[in-house]
C-alpha cells in the first residue's frame, strides 16, 4: 500500500514543496531515501516514541519513505508530521481520502507534541499558490499566519489533534484562539533630546523620504539617542510590508516574533565585531543577516570606523540594488535588504577634533587614517551627512519643551502621502526614485538650477551625489507641501552634502 503526503523545504526565502511518499512491505526495516540530513534520519526514533506515547501502533513492516524531488537536500526536523502521518495513513490508522490535500508542517516531541518551526509564513503561502485545500501547521506558529486568506490554516497541539481532523471531517475539538499581543508603544521620543535641531531635521526628512544618514560628532553629542528615535517618526509597517519582514525574521527564529506579525519597523544594531556572514547573510544553509532583517525598517551602525572596511563594503550593493545575492556552487538565493541605514562616526580616534573646548589629541596621519576606514564609495551612497555638535550646559538645563515625535510623525506621513499620489504608486519614496523618474518629478528653475551647478563645481559632487541632492531637495519641498521644487530647498540639500564647511 502506498500513501502520499506534502511538506515543504525552506529555499531561501521562499518554499518548495516536497511530497513524502510512504510505502508498507514485507519484512521488518525502515528506510527514508530522497536526500535526507542527519535531522531528517533521526525522525524514525523520534516518531517511534511519539506514536507509543501516543497509544499508537507503529507498524511492524518494511516502510519505505521517498522525499520527492530525490535531488535535493532535504534538512531540519520539520518533516516529521508528515512522515509520520503517512505512516498512520499507510497502516490503516487514519482515513487517507483528504491527506494528499493537505500540507503537514512540525516537528515531533516523543510524547507526541508538535514543535514550530521555522519559516512557516513561506510555508504557507506556498501551499497557498498551489492550490492545497489546507496546511497543518503547529499552534505556535499560528500568530504569524492568522491572517492569511485563501486556505485552511490547521493549528495543532499534538498527534491526537491531526487524527481528530481529519477522523471528524476536517474540524477539530473547539481551542481558544492565541491571543495576539500588542507590540505596545516605542518608548523612546524626540522631545527627550534637548536641542540639536539641526540633526532632528535631517532625521524628518530621512523618515519622509527614506533617505540614508550620517552623523559625525564627538562622544556624548547624542548621535545613539537620536538614533534609537528614529522608529517613532516612521510609519507602522503595512501588511505586504508586515507579511514579507516577519517571514524572513521567521527563518531565523522557530517561533518567528513573539506577538505573530510585525508592526513596528525592525531596528537593528549590530555591534562593530560582527563578521561580513553575518552581516549580509550566508552559511552553508543561506540565512538572512542583518541587512536583510531590518528590511522595511533601519540599520544602524554605531561607530562606523570600528567596523572592520571588508564588513563595510559588502553594503555597498544593498544600498543600491535593495536586495542581497548569496551564491553557492550548487544554489543562489537572494534575500530582500531594503533598508534606511543610519551611522554614527566620531571625527577622530579620540573624538574631540573640531570640538569647541576639548582639544584633539591625534596626529594628522592618524585621522587620515581613521577616516579612511570609510571609503569614499560607500560615503557617497549615504544621502545625508550631519555635524553634530556637543550640548552646552544650558542647552542640558533648558525647560524649554522640545517637539514630540508624534507631530514629526504627522509630517513625515503628509509627505509620504505626497510621494504615493505623485507616483501613483505605494512606498516608491524619493530615495528610491529612477532617473527617468527624477527628470519627471525633479525639474528645477533657473534659479535653483544655477545654484546646484555651482555646488557641482565648487563641491566636485559625484553624478550620484547630483541625484541625491535631488531626491533630498524633493523631499523638503515635500515636507512643506510644495509641487515645485524651489531655490531653498535646493539650499538646504546642499547643505547635508557637506562634510567638510571649510569648501562651502
Amino acid at each position: 500500500m502506498l500513501v502520499k503526503t506534502s511538506s515543504s523545504t525552506l529555499y531561501g526565502l521562499s518554499a518548495i514543496t516536497i511530497v513524502i511518499e510512504v510505502f508498507l512491505g514485507k519484512g521488518i526495516n525502515f528506510f527514508l531515501v530522497g536526500l535526507p540530513d542527519n535531522a531528517v534520519k533521526e525522525s524514525h526514533q523520534r516518531i517511534k516514541a511519539a506514536f507509543k506515547n501516543t497509544n499508537l501502533n507503529f507498524p511492524r513492516r518494511e516502510i519505505t519513505i521517498n522525499m520527492a524531488p530525490a535531488d535535493l537536500k532535504k534538512e531540519g526536523s520539520v518533516f516529521d508530521l508528515p512522515i509520520a502521518v503517512g505512516i498512520l495513513g499507510v497502516s490503516n490508522q487514519l482515513p487517507t481520502t483528504e491527506l494528499e490535500k493537505h500540507v503537514f508542517i512540525g516537528e515531533l516531541s516523543l510524547d507526541g507534541s508538535i514543535q514550530p518551526c521555522r519559516g512557516i509564513l513561506s510555508r504557507v503561502l506556498q501551499a497557498k499558490s498551489e492550490g492545497f485545500k489546507g496546511i497543518i501547521i503547529p499552534m505556535k506558529n499560528f500568530n504569524q499566519v492568522h491572517l492569511i486568506k485563501g486556505i485552511n490554516i490547521i493549528p495543532v497541539r499534538n498527534l491526537s489533534d491531526v487524527i481528530s481532523y481529519f477522523e471528524n471531517n476536517g474540524t477539530l475539538p473547539i481551542f481558544t484562539e492565541p491571543k495576539i499581543k500588542d507590540q505596545g508603544e516605542l518608548t523612546n521620543d524626540y522631545s527627550e533630546v534637548q536641542a540639536q535641531h539641526h540633526a532632528k531635521r535631517a532625521f524628518e526628512i530621512a523618515a519622509a523620504g527614506g533617505h540614508n544618514l550620517i552623523l559625525i560628532g564627538p562622544p556624548g553629542a547624542g548621535k545613539s539617542m537620536l538614533a534609537k528615535r528614529f522608529p517613532t517618526i516612521l510609519p507602522d509597517l503595512a501588511l505586504e510590508e508586515a507579511l514579507e519582514s516577519t517571514s524572513i525574521h521567521s527563518l531565523i527564529s522557530k517561533e518567528g516574533t513573539t506577538n505573530g506579525l510585525l508592526k513596528k519597523r525592525p531596528y537593528r544594531a549590530p555591534h562593530h565585531t560582527i563578521s561580513d556572514v553575518a552581516l549580509v547573510g550566508g552559511g552553508s544553509n543561506p540565512k538572512p543577516g542583518e541587512i536583510s532583517m531590518a528590511h522595511n525598517g533601519i540599520l544602524f551602525l554605531d561607530e562606523l570606523p570600528e567596523f572592520k572596511r571588508s564588513t563595510l563594503e559588502v553594503l555597498r550593493q544593498p544600498l543600491e540594488n535593495e536586495s542581497v545575492q548569496i551564491c553557492r556552487s550548487n544554489m543562489s538565493i537572494e534575500f530582500p535588504a531594503s533598508f534606511t541605514l543610519i551611522a554614527a562616526m566620531n571625527p577622530c580616534p579620540c573624538g574631540y577634533y573640531g570640538h569647541p573646548k576639548k582639544s584633539c589629541q591625534c596626529t594628522k596621519k592618524s585621522r587620515e587614517k581613521y577616516k579612511s576606514k570609510v571609503s569614499g564609495p560607500l560615503l557617497d551612497r549615504i544621502d545625508l551627512h550631519i555635524q553634530v555638535a556637543p550640548i552646552t550646559f544650558e542647552e542640558i538645563q533648558s525647560s524649554e519643551p522640545q517637539e514630540k515625535s508624534e507631530s514629526i510623525k504627522k509630517r513625515v506621513l503628509n509627505a509620504r502621502e505626497i510621494q504615493e499620489r505623485r507616483t501613483r504608486m505605494k512606498a516608491t519614496l524619493n530615495a528610491k526614485l529612477s532617473i527617468l523618474e527624477l527628470k519627471t518629478h525633479c525639474a528645477l528653475d533657473e534659479e535653483a538650477h544655477a545654484l546646484l551647478q555651482n555646488a557641482m563645481e565648487k563641491l566636485d559632487l559625484s553624478a550620484r551625489a547630483y541625484h541625491k541632492v535631488l531626491k533630498i531637495a524633493r523631499t523638503i519641498a515635500d515636507l512643506d507641501s510644495q509641487k515645485d521644487i524651489e531655490k531653498k530647498h535646493i539650499a538646504e540639500a546642499i547643505h547635508y552634502r557637506c562634510l567638510d564647511r571649510e569648501n562651502l
